[in-house]
């Protein structure tokens, strides 16, 4: 079996890539039966040269390998029919900008594994650039912070080599008197915490946030079951939430009315109560005026969140009275910092960090007969259809949704 590490063609360029040169070899190391080749790419974060003086073949045309492995959501003309593909599609949420994407993968007979549908048993995604975007989120935020209020300058992340580049700049600032509120337990969570933590701003209980006031930077986190409750007053459940929110309202505004920054690193499902609407941003007790949203759910949970920013071009302020944009230090405004590709900031440590993972649970699927049903629970699509785990997409696909 031949796999190839294909060139990334999404406009604007991502530099990043699943296997380094290091983790591409231990995985040829560790399964001396594959054969591993590499597309010739000028953006890689990991130059062709890198690649070649590890002895792997960097190749101009990569069409006969039997499996393509890529980032980003590969063009529909550059799909090469019959393959196996891996990379970020975008479509299981039925996202409407990409489902001629999946159309044109279930006529080109392709099987696809989402990566993000590389999943336990549990459902639990077992590889993505989760704590990478929690990590440049929660830097981005601060940044935002110094540049609105005149406190300090933080440079781009994209500008620094590496993660302990961008430790070293946050070591160098202080953090005002705030209050600081993250969302979520998972990856992006982590790696906003991780940020935090460096900062070394103090942790404190749920009773304490909602209840307290303090002379020095705090922040609190919040799960699903703090900031959602169940509209007939019994207590949660989150796993019966992750199934079905529907029985669920929003239980955040306690959160919103002590809180300065933001930090959205929470998953949204389908159907899920938003955190809050844009009239209630209006209460005159609503406190956030800075926002880093990490997860990034347009016109929907977080109301602030107007549209995606940009690495270039990464904050924007939102207007409580107008609903409308303005800019990021208007006066009264929200600060919105909702860069939708935030790992691309970071590219060496997230590739790194994502080939570790790809190599531990995902190539060993195609030699161990798929002992832990990773690829069976990962594939989308198979012989021209939908597999039964995807269903769900079929009325997307053929236009109803």
């Amino acid at each position: 079996m031949t796999f190839a590490i294909i060139k990334e063609r999404k406009n604007p360029p991502d530099r990043r890539v699943v296997f380094s040169p290091k983790h591409l070899a231990e995985a040829r190391t560790h399964f001396p039966e594959a054969t591993f080749i590499v597309e010739s790419s000028d953006i890689r974060i990991f130059p062709d040269e890198a690649y070649k003086a590890f002895g792997f073949e960097v190749l101009d045309d990569v069409s006969y390998a039997d499996v393509m492995i890529g980032v980003k959501e590969v063009p529909i003309e550059n799909l090469i029919p019959n393959k196996k593909y891996f990379f970020f599609s975008h479509t299981i949420k039925k996202q409407p900008y990409n489902r001629e994407l999946l159309k044109a993968m279930l006529d080109k007979n392709i099987e696809m594994y989402d990566h993000e549908t590389i999943v336990r048993k549990t459902g639990a995604r077992l590889i993505g650039f989760g704590r990478y975007a929690g990590l440049v989120g929660a830097y981005n935020g601060f940044r935002a912070l110094g540049l609105r209020d005149g406190l300090f300058t933080l440079p781009k992340v994209e500008t620094l080599a590496d993660l302990d580049a961008v430790k070293a700049e946050l070591d160098k600032i202080t953090i005002p008197n705030i209050k600081i509120l993250l969302s979520g337990t998972g990856k992006v969570a982590n790696g906003a915490k991780e940020i935090l933590d460096h900062l070394e701003i103090k942790h404190i209980s749920d009773a304490l946030y909602l209840t307290s006031q303090f002379t020095e930077p705090v922040y609190g986190t919040a799960d699903v079951m703090e900031y959602s409750k169940r509209i007939d007053g019994k207590v949660g459940d989150r796993y019966k939430f992750y199934k079905d929110p529907s029985g669920y309202e929003s239980n955040f505004m306690p959160y919103a009315k002590e809180t300065d920054y933001f930090i959205a690193g929470h998953f949204y499902g389908n159907n899920a109560p938003y955190f809050f609407t844009r009239e209630e941003a209006k209460d005159p007790d609503f406190r956030i005026n800075l926002l880093a949203d990490v997860s990034c759910d347009i016109d929907g949970p977080v109301a602030s969140t107007l549209r995606p920013s940009t690495i270039e071009d990464p904050f924007y302020g939102y207007d409580i009275k107008t609903e409308k944009e303005v800019a990021y230090d208007a006066e009264g405004a929200i600060t919105v910092m909702a860069v939708d590709n935030l790992p691309c900031e970071l590219p060496k440590d997230a590739s790194e960090g994502f080939g570790e993972a790809f190599l531990e649970h995902v190539i060993p699927a195609f030699f161990n007969n798929d002992e832990r049903e990773i690829l069976k629970r990962a594939k989308m699509t198979e012989n021209g259809k939908l597999t039964r785990r995807f269903n769900y997409l079929q009325d997307f696909v053929n236009g109803k949704e």
